[in-house]
């Protein structure tokens, strides 16, 4: 039995679009943030940072959302490769991702949104980092649908959430067309779109409707 604790962010909207893409029978349960259930028991018991998502796989507690992609590609035998160099390939962009497309473009949606008086310095240190940044996957996507190996993996549902928030971060998107058609190919999937509801509270989901 898997169960995934999750929040609307894009780090929890990795995990729902991952299982949605495997097609793995899971529960599902949001954790509410502003509340701060993630520091109380029992999730805080079972992930030592009080980070969203969780995955429970049969009684054992998986936190942090790059090591529950690999561990449901490998569950399920799809969208990471085996062995090899494929393997490191997709690896490599997907720790790319978690090293620097997260944080990065979190703290420039920080600074924006929700850090109080502008601060100037950091909205122009982390904007030219967050420029950069789509820049390197422009270039990777320059003629390639997906962003490692021969297909689609878990590297690409690692970084679709957080360069899909190109708006919310000021970021003119047309600068970067391959990044944008990239982005459209993988919105496209139904799996995704289910994956993206998914991570929506139910009470939220029905607000929205």
């Amino acid at each position: 039995m898997l169960t995934l604790y999750t929040a609307n962010t894009p780090n929890g909207q990795k995990a729902t679009i991952a299982l949605r893409e495997l097609g793995l029978e899971h529960e599902l349960l949001h954790v509410n943030l502003n509340a701060g259930e993630q520091h109380r028991p029992p999730f805080s018991e079972m992930s030592p940072n009080h980070k969203i998502p969780l995955l429970v796989d049969d009684g054992q507690p998986i936190f942090e959302s790059g090591a529950i992609l690999i561990h449901l590609a490998d569950r399920a035998g799809r969208l990471l490769p085996a062995s090899g160099a494929a393997r490191s390939e997709v690896l490599q962009w997907l720790f790319l991702q978690m090293a620097s497309i997260g944080p990065m473009l979190g703290q420039l949606w920080y600074f924006r949104h929700a850090g109080g008086t502008p601060n100037e310095g950091a909205l122009e240190r982390y904007g030219r980092e967050v420029r950069r940044l789509y820049g390197v996957f422009e270039e990777r996507l320059a003629g390639r649908e997906w962003l490692a190996g021969d297909g689609y993996s878990i590297a690409d549902i690692a970084a679709f959430p957080w360069l899909r928030s190109y708006g919310e971060l000021g970021l003119p998107i047309s600068d970067y067309p391959a990044v944008m058609a990239w982005l459209a190919r993988i919105e496209a999937r139904p799996a995704v779109q289910r994956g993206l509801v998914d991570a929506v509270p139910p009470a939220q989901a029905v607000r929205a409707a």
